[in-house]
């Protein structure tokens, strides 16, 4: 099969995911930039969500750039990706509205740690799709920043029982690790 279907109903999935985070998004009732401030987790919380469903969006599309073909369980494996996609809108309105209190961002720690095994078992999936030794797996590689995210978010969740703030920095700080597109598939598709 090819991945064709796959990327449109997860290019999909993402636009709706942040349709929902922007609609939590709610306008002040005063009238000049001090009302704006009560709004702060939200928009904290918002920004980091959008920023992570942006990273997935963009390391989806580098990863099917390469993919030559899709099987049953890659198709499975996105689902389960999309899954915990899907659940970023209610664990940022409920860190968010709280102002960012242990439980909640754990939790939101939790959906990222999900996501991050989901996106790994995609890889994983794709990799055995493929037939011989292609361009994915060459750019793959040994996938060590997809690893230690999954290290890096249990760092977060278990930090997160001593200070919520420990938690939030983790997750921002693999945020920050994924920013930059993957440029191992990038420097390979330019090779080929």
């Amino acid at each position: 099969m090819t991945s064709e279907r796959l990327k449109a109903f997860s290019d999909g999935v993402l636009a709706i995911i942040i349709t929902i985070m922007v609609l939590e998004l709610k306008a002040p009732h005063g009238e000049d930039f001090a009302a704006l401030w009560p709004l702060w987790p939200t928009f904290l919380a918002y920004v980091l969500s959008f920023i992570y469903v942006g990273i997935y969006w963009n390391n989806h599309h580098h990863l099917f750039a390469v993919v030559e073909k899709v099987n049953g369980a890659a198709l499975w494996a996105n689902i389960h990706l999309l899954f915990w996609l899907s659940l970023l809108p209610f664990v940022t309105a409920w860190a968010s509205d709280s102002h960012f209190a242990r439980d909640p961002v754990a939790l939101y720690g939790m959906v990222l740690l999900g996501a991050a095994f989901a996106y790994y078992l995609l890889v994983v999936s794709l990799l055995r799709a493929q037939t011989g030794r292609t361009l994915l797996h060459t750019a793959i590689g040994n996938d060590f920043k997809g690893k230690i995210s999954i290290v890096l978010y249990v760092a977060g969740i278990v930090g997160t029982c001593l200070s919520p703030w420990i938690g939030c920095l983790v997750y921002v700080g693999v945020a920050a690790l994924w920013l930059v597109p993957d440029r191992r598939i990038e420097s390979r598709l330019h090779e080929a």
